[in-house]
This record gives C-alpha cells, sequence and structure tokens, in this order.
C-alpha cells in the first residue's frame, strides 16, 4: 500500500493506494499518530483502494474518534467493493462518505 500524505492549512490529505489489510493497516496507524495531533480536517481519498480489511476499519474507527474531538473527517471516492464493506459493517452510518 502507497500512502500519499499533504498538509495544508490544518487540513490533512491522505490518499491510499492498494490494500489496507492486516500487514499494511499498521503503517496507516503510525502515520496518522505522528500527524492527526495539529489538523481540524482530515480528508482520505480511496480512489485507488483496492481492498480494506477489519484491520483497516479499526484504524479508520480510531481517526474518526479523534477527529470527532478535534474537527472532522472525511472520506472520498469510494470504489463499489469498499462502499459495499462499510455498508455491511455500519461504517457508512460513522464516516462521513463523499
Amino acid at each position: 500500500m502507497n500512502i500519499i500524505k499533504t498538509n495544508e492549512a490544518k487540513t490533512l490529505n491522505i490518499t491510499l493506494e492498494g490494500r489496507l489489510d492486516t500487514t499494511t493497516a499498521p503503517q496507516l496507524e503510525a502515520e496518522l499518530k505522528q500527524s492527526i495531533a495539529d489538523n481540524t480536517e482530515l480528508t482520505f481519498d480511496f480512489a485507488k483502494l483496492e481492498y480494506i480489511s477489519s484491520a483497516g476499519l479499526r484504524v479508520l474507527l480510531a481517526a474518526q474518534k479523534v477527529m470527532n474531538k478535534q474537527g472532522k473527517m472525511v472520506i472520498r471516492n469510494v470504489n463499489d467493493v469498499i462502499s459495499e464493506v462499510f455498508e455491511v459493517t455500519g461504517f457508512a452510518d460513522i464516516l462521513t462518505i463523499e
């Protein structure tokens, strides 16, 4: 998985490419812990994300909890496969998906 990160004016933008699974979730979790603190907005771009596992969902949920206190979190460009995972798990009701 590739993580492309930009930070501008209290907004952290993260583009994920590949698979967010048990192997790669710790990498994203470490990036978020390092970068999320001073931001009021967190935006994910999932246009090139092919797959997400329960480990990836756990990282997103943890990020959402932090951002609920600091500002907001948005997920954009979700494909049908990821969207179905969000629907089946109930994450579609928890996360802001555009």
